[in-house]
């Protein structure tokens, strides 16, 4: 996790899961998998096996120790709703996430289906607490699916990433 980022739009980064696959072109020219990739077979480096997934407990409570309030980017190097993390390992996250409530968490994804459903599953008919904020990527007119299931999330606060604009989008409502 980074105490501070260099993305311009979050103070920190915590990375309870690295590593991830692709799933639209949106992913074809990713900088988490650059960065990772670069370490990769690298003895004792946190990304010694590259961009390969990889659940890291030892991770889940770091924000707990920030006292001072940030804004934190969720998984800057992986997307929290990838079909291989385990509920339980996205539950035990949540529960850090609402016990940090001195904190802004947010969460990006391409996976926005699943998080639209573990959402519903996590909160039913209530709102997630509204300092967690969930968004999706949207790349061109092909990922535009991906705006509904946001709406259809129970989350007070949603936010879009259009990057990289590969194409166009079409109509936004």
């Amino acid at each position: 996790m980074a105490y501070k980022s260099a993305i311009e739009w979050t103070d920190a980064t915590w990375n309870p899961v690295t590593g991830c696959t692709k799933v639209s072109r949106g992913c074809d020219n990713c900088y988490a998998e650059r960065i990772a990739e670069r370490f990769r077979g690298t003895p004792g480096h946190s990304y010694e096996r590259g961009f390969d997934l990889t659940l890291r407990p030892e991770r889940l409570y770091q924000p707990l120790s920030w006292k001072r309030r940030r804004m934190i980017f969720v998984n800057s190097m992986s997307d929290l709703f990838h079909k291989d993390i385990p509920t339980q390992f996205i539950d035990s996250i949540f529960d850090t996430m609402e016990t940090a409530d001195w904190h802004v968490f947010q969460i990006l994804t391409k996976r926005s289906s699943l998080m639209r459903d573990y959402l519903r599953r996590r909160y039913g008919s209530t709102l997630a607490p509204r300092h967690i904020w969930c968004g999706v990527s949207v790349e061109d007119s092909r990922a535009i699916a991906r705006i509904q299931h946001l709406r259809d999330a129970p989350i007070s606060i949603r936010f879009l990433s259009v990057e990289p604009l590969l194409g166009p989008l079409g109509e936004i409502d």
